[in-house]
């Protein structure tokens, strides 16, 4: 057993903070200023009904921003918390003894993604969104001797952090739309 392996027992990776928070926040941004905007302009869906839609799509996107990779000796885990409902996001495990190849496959957006293939011909999606990304990888490599060398990660933190830069700028527009919103509405 090398150090390497030895560290691995029971580390969780967790979806990175950048891309959960960007995420968040791009969804209130897009969503909030519905409500307001139903009400100034007298649309048929109360407002009521898009704050509970909102809400409830609030608590679905954050249950899929739970989602955790769990690896050990014996293999990996994606895994979400008790709360999240199995028939919304199922996870999956694969003892490291049956993987038999990490496969890419190229995205409609011109990215590339990788799939575990177990030995009995399943796929599995490696999670490319986690903190600790590099590391994961690595330990893949070492418990299942599969070149990780060229394994990079689907996006890139700057590309995140451009995507947070402008959804900060959205949620600044969509203060101005809710204040105007609002005072339109006082003065009818």
């Amino acid at each position: 057993m090398t150090a390497n392996s030895a560290n691995i027992s029971a580390s969780i990776f967790r979806l990175s903070p950048l891309i959960r928070i960007t995420l968040l926040s791009l969804y209130i941004a897009l969503t909030v200023p519905l409500p307001f905007l139903s009400q100034v302009t007298a649309a048929p869906i109360p407002p009521e009904l898009l704050w509970i839609g909102i809400g409830i799509g609030l608590v679905a996107l954050y249950a899929v921003l739970t989602e955790q990779v769990m690896v050990d000796d014996e293999g990996i885990q994606v895994t979400y918390p008790a709360w999240v409902p199995s028939f919304f996001r199922k996870g999956w495990s694969l003892p490291w003894s049956q993987v038999k190849e990490l496969k890419p496959r190229s995205t409609g957006q011109g990215g590339l993604v990788y799939y575990f293939l177990s030995q009995d011909g399943k796929a599995y999606l490696l999670p490319m969104r986690v903190a600790g990304f590099t590391r994961l990888v690595q330990i893949v490599q070492a418990k299942t001797s599969i070149d990780t060398t060229d394994v990079r990660p689907l996006a890139q933190p700057w590309m995140y952090l451009i995507l947070l830069g402008c959804t900060l700028l959205l949620l600044l527009v969509d203060g101005w739309a809710i204040a105007t919103a609002l005072t339109s509405t006082q003065l009818t």
